[in-house]
């Protein structure tokens, strides 16, 4: 039985339109597009918690002309004109002034001199210290016998200092805690300085309270070396300093007016505040460096009240240590701070804020450009792999001759969707391979499943003659005795035979049983009819 002539299958012609390209940079934009908005978002975050650069002009309050925190603040000017800041030094009253110019928002004042013990509970007004600077020693000089107690001096006209000094903050809180208060029998005069030893030893007044300028070495040896004038020695330090928790107690050492003379001849006790550096929380931390540099330098000497090196100091009394002075005194100048120049540093530090967070995000990040660009561009060839998983499916199922048109068109719609793409050149590979799937859809599309079914018979009937012709040559030899001529001309019948079986019979039938199809459905071929042999 011969097969049937199959009809060759009407191809659609098309036209390959694909663009190819090195790179598509849609691809590239949208893949890098998450990782540029990070990015940026994490710039934006350091920029918004970065310092500003530090300011080039400065303002401090620094005391009365001439006094010693009015000369220390001219040498501040001086050092911090080195890094191209100017620091512009205010005359004042006093350190009630200057902790008044500090805590006003309105003014212009970032830095100050201020004594401790003047302003308890001044910490919450957005103030902190940079350090402490220097002792500011208490030396009391009196008329008369000698004195022991601060109470004798009851009912005395004592000097304690101008209006709103250091001095006389201190001295009246010292009075106080004696029993002594203004506005009893002893009088408290408004005198400082010079004012207060030109009184005393005209005999004005019977005591004068010194401090700060007016307790400078060279003024105290003065006075000591005064007839009837006594140096007050607080033999009670250590009580006072323990009530008075900012207060230090010192000692004047044996000789330190005059070592040949031997004045004083006995080491003096002293009670003294310190004076601390103080800033309001804004200033920059770059600035902050330069200030407590400025005060090493200045205040770093050693002299008869305290050693080298004793100051600056993070004391911390009536202010918080700042955290950058903290910070500066237990690890000293960062290193692009030692390393660079101060403007360049300050910089290179901001900068540092930017890229460290960009290097931390980056770098993780960019590993994942290739595999999102591999995605985007795979995603758009495998994207119509399950449209044509549905129409190979469906293509093996009876459907009228609409249903399959509606089929054809169907791939048609995907053949020119996918001609039409732009691919990069390393994916042609992959684009070619689904091309070739849609060919193959596409031909088994066209096959007819009558088609698929008559090849598959015609096999079985080309089987059945192959074994009536084998049957019927094994007869004929054995009636004529057996010959070698026969035996070639079977065979080769037989060859005949298979060369008219149809290849693509056997090749569907298999393809149609692994998709479970074959198995489903009745065979309607009729029986093979055999014939015998001719005698």
């Amino acid at each position: 039985m011969k097969p049937a002539a199959g009809r060759k299958p009407a191809t659609r012609p098309t036209r390959l339109v694909a663009r190819f390209v090195a790179i598509s940079w849609r691809d590239l934009a949208v893949s890098f597009g998450p990782i540029l908005l990070i990015a940026v978002a994490a710039i934006w975050v350091a920029v918004r918690l970065i310092q500003p650069a530090p300011p080039s002009t400065l303002t401090i309050s620094a005391g009365p002309q001439g006094s010693t925190f009015w000369n220390a603040a001219q040498k501040y000017k001086e050092i911090l004109a080195r890094n191209r800041i100017t620091l512009n030094v205010l005359p004042s009253e006093g350190s009630l002034q200057n902790l008044q110019r500090l805590s006003d928002p309105n003014s212009n004042v970032d830095v100050a001199f201020v004594q401790d013990g003047i302003a308890p509970g001044a910490a919450s007004n957005g103030l902190m210290s940079l350090g402490s600077v220097s002792y500011v020693p208490l030396a009391i000089f009196y008329h008369g016998p000698t004195v022991t107690r601060l109470s004798e001096f009851k009912g005395q006209r004592l000097a304690v200092g101008a209006e709103g000094s250091g001095t006389r903050q201190l001295a009246l809180a010292l009075l106080k805690a004696n029993g002594i208060e203004p506005g009893g029998a002893t009088r408290l005069l408004p005198l400082s300085g010079d004012d207060a030893a030109q009184a005393l030893v005209s005999g004005k007044v019977d005591a004068a309270f010194l401090a700060g300028d007016s307790a400078q070495p060279a003024v105290m040896g003065k006075l000591y070396r005064t007839p009837n004038v006594q140096f007050y020695d607080f033999t009670q330090a250590d009580a006072y300093t323990r009530r008075f928790p900012y207060l230090t107690q010192l000692e004047l050492p044996m000789g330190a007016f005059d070592l040949g003379k031997n004045l004083p001849s006995m080491p003096i006790h002293m009670v003294a505040p310190t004076a601390e550096l103080v800033a309001r929380n804004s200033l920059h931390p770059a600035l902050s460096d330069l200030l407590i540099e400025a005060a090493r330098e200045v205040h770093g000497k050693a002299n008869i009240m305290q050693r080298a090196g004793e100051f600056p100091a993070p004391l911390a009394h009536d202010f918080p240590i700042s955290d950058d002075a903290a910070r500066y005194y237990k690890s000293g100048k960062s290193f692009l701070y030692r390393l660079l120049p101060f403007w360049l540093a300050s910089l290179a530090d901001r900068l540092l804020v930017v890229v460290v967070p960009l290097v931390v995000l980056l770098i993780p990040a960019l590993r994942l450009v290739p595999s999102l660009y591999a995605w985007r561009v795979k995603s758009r060839i495998y994207r119509w792999y399950g449209a044509l998983i549905a129409i190979e499916r469906s293509a093996l199922s009876d459907h009228s001759a609409a249903e399959r048109a509606s089929l054809r068109q169907r791939l048609d719609a995907i053949e020119d969707s996918v001609n039409g793409l732009k691919m990069p050149l390393a994916y042609a590979d992959q684009f070619y391979v689904l091309r070739e799937h849609i060919g193959f859809v596409r031909a088994r599309l066209t096959q007819s499943r009558d088609t698929r079914r008559d090849g598959w018979r015609d096999t079985s009937g080309d089987d059945a003659d192959e074994e009536s012709a084998a049957a019927g040559a094994g007869a004929g030899v054995s009636a004529a005795g057996g010959t070698d001529e026969a035996r070639p001309a079977v065979r080769a019948d037989h060859a005949g035979e298979r060369n008219r079986t149809p290849s693509a019979a056997p090749n569907e039938a298999a393809e149609i049983g692994e998709l479970g199809e074959t198995g489903d459905e009745p065979r309607d071929e009729a029986p093979v009819q055999r014939r015998r042999p001719s005698d």
